[in-house]
């Protein structure tokens, strides 16, 4: 339920876009995003570090799209919270003694700590590999297009690297039989 209430303003947005504009489009997700962090701080009195850094980046890029009405400023911030992501996953090897992948997912799986490296790796080439795909396809399509694949091929991308990732996995999960 948490991931359809994050797709929420995506998923406003690429309807806007496709009724009106993405000038329309970009006001309805900056307006969707405010909501949903404010919902997020009235139900849990807590809001996430990257739904701040999101919503800052929405303001910023949405806000100069329609002040200098260029739609290559919404189109950027795509790949800018990719590069984020990815920046944070690599980094985290770094810093602190858990990866963030195996912040995230320690409490459900158990892996050893070279396969938590690989893995958390993995996650932050692919965010900068999508922040990369991202800006061939607004440089290289047309905004129909991009917005299409920002509604419906990232994600799907995302699934497709997370069931690669399953089997990844697989050979690395203990068997619960013994």
């Amino acid at each position: 339920m948490k991931q359809l209430f994050e797709f929420f303003p995506i998923l406003l947005f690429f309807i806007a876009f496709k009724i009106y504009d993405i000038y329309v489009a970009t006001a309805v997700v900056i307006v969707a995003t405010i909501i949903q962090v404010a919902y997020a701080w009235f139900k849990h009195r807590k809001v996430e570090t990257m739904q701040w850094i999101t919503l800052g980046l929405i303001l910023v890029m949405g806000g100069a799209t329609l002040y200098l009405q260029d739609e290559q400023f919404i189109k950027w911030k795509l790949s800018i919270i990719e590069w984020l992501f990815g920046t944070a996953f690599l980094g985290s090897q770094f810093v602190g003694k858990k990866t963030f992948i195996e912040k995230m997912l320690s409490g459900n799986l158990t892996l050893p700590a070279l396969i938590w490296k690989r893995l958390n790796t993995l996650w932050g080439c692919f965010f900068i590999s999508v922040g990369f795909i991202n800006l061939y396809v607004m440089y290289n399509y047309n905004t129909d297009d991009w917005v299409t694949f920002k509604t419906f091929g990232v994600p799907a991308l995302m699934v497709v690297f997370i069931l690669l990732q399953m089997v990844f996995l697989y050979k690395h999960i203990p068997d619960t039989e013994e």
